[in-house]
């Protein structure tokens, strides 16, 4: 476990990003992207990725960092979604200024670009159904078989491409696949899927679109569309990285960003996938995505954690190449150090039980004063008052007290 003592906040893509400004690599520019799917609420995990790439554009003078929806799969995303990211990102304390942009910006463009692939030869429509595209891409121990429609014609496959994008296939009848090798042991360039058809209304285009860009094909070129220099993912995105580096150069994208993969944030006893926190809100087994029980965002805001305490947190854990489990007690001393210096000392009585000064004048009402904080003088102090009955919690007070008990009892001084 990391402590709170130890200085764990290492950063290699910083010192990476460093190196390749003072090097003129990219010109000298520093482009981040922080691009969240608009599909579920952010979470602890997200902060620390938001934290990175806004950090990065703000310590690199002239930096930029983006904020981009890679919103292309219309089944599962919302502008409920959308809102609540901006929110978010507003309070953890980063501004995209007007760097704002959504993938569904970009579809023609990526029309456009899966052309180029397919006039090169370096694009194919499969026919197959999901199930052989599964069967036929083989195992991490045996290799992919090629799909008798792996030949088929540039002027069949541009014609059979701009049919599905007409809506004359039904869902799952074509995808557009890339054509790399199906004998290659990282079984993403196994003729990767491009597009695959999907008649479903898109929350910001409508119904303009049937088909719609895989992941690994929008999210590379959208990068190199706006002109990002350091991509930054998380570690399981490292085995895609040639993927990456294809697509863009195969597809003749305008720019070639660099793909960077730093381990994500994993804490104990919490969970972390916005598949589970869904399930979570859609079976109201909690309260919302604002439940302060769950590691959302919203959740840790109405918990009363400050956006301080999580960017401390995400700064003191640092940037690493391998994957660690990180203590949730090491984010909660975030939180108490942080609320520590700027909370205000109060009290209040749960259980009272009345006491009454035997020995004090009647109507006699003395001000006594508190200090706020003592770790901030600057919130002042506040006016306590004294007389003769007093409340105290019931738990302050015994008849018949143990020898370690230091609270009232009878005969006993405080």
């Amino acid at each position: 476990m990391t402590t709170p003592e130890s200085s764990s906040s290492s950063n290699f893509i910083r010192d990476l990003v460093a190196a390749d400004r003072a090097a003129g690599k990219h010109g000298g520019r520093v482009v981040t992207r922080f691009p969240p799917e608009p599909n579920g609420y952010l979470h602890i995990g997200h902060a620390k990725s938001m934290a990175l790439n806004f950090g990065l554009a703000n310590e690199m003078s002239g930096g930029v960092c983006h904020l981009r929806f890679d919103d292309t799969n219309p089944t599962t995303e919302n502008p409920e979604y959308v809102h609540a990211i901006q929110d978010d990102v507003r309070w953890l304390g980063f501004d995209w200024h007007d760097k704002m942009f959504y993938a569904s910006d970009y579809f023609e463009q990526l029309y456009a670009f899966a052309i180029v692939l397919i006039r090169k030869g370096k694009a194919y429509v499969d026919s197959l159904t999901p199930d052989q595209i599964r069967d036929y891409r083989g195992t991490l121990t045996e290799p992919g078989r090629d799909s008798p429609y792996r030949t088929r014609s540039v002027d069949e496959n541009l014609s059979l491409f701009t049919r599905m994008r007409a809506g004359e296939f039904s869902d799952g009848t074509q995808v557009l696949r890339a054509k790399i090798d199906m004998g290659s042991p990282n079984i993403n360039l196994r003729d990767p899927i491009l597009y695959r058809i999907r008649h479903a209304i898109h929350y910001r285009t409508g119904s303009s679109w049937c088909i719609y860009p895989a992941y690994d094909f929008a999210h590379p070129l959208s990068d190199a569309i706006e002109g990002i220099t350091h991509s930054i993912c998380t570690l399981e995105f490292e085995d895609h990285r040639p993927l990456y580096d294809w697509v863009v150069a195969e597809a003749d994208a305008p720019h070639q960003p660099q793909q960077i993969e730093f381990a994500r944030l994993n804490l104990t006893s919490t969970v972390m996938s916005k598949r589970k926190l869904l399930e979570l809100v859609e079976k109201k087994l909690v309260a919302g995505w604002d439940d302060p029980r769950l590691p959302t965002l919203k959740g840790l805001r109405r918990r009363g954690v400050t956006p301080e305490a999580i960017r401390a947190f995400c700064e003191h854990i640092g940037v690493a190449k391998r994957d660690a489990i990180v203590e949730m007690q090491l984010l909660e001393h975030f939180i108490r150090e942080d609320l520590n210096k700027r909370s205000l000392r109060v009290m209040a009585v749960l259980r009272p039980l009345k006491v009454v000064l035997d020995n004090y004048p009647d109507g006699v009402v003395e001000e006594l004063e508190a200090v706020n904080n003592p770790e901030d003088p600057s919130a002042g102090t506040r006016k306590v008052p004294f007389s003769k009955v007093l409340y105290i919690e019931q738990e302050d007070f015994k008849e018949d007290p143990p020898k370690q008990f230091y609270r009232l009892a009878p005969g006993r001084e405080v």
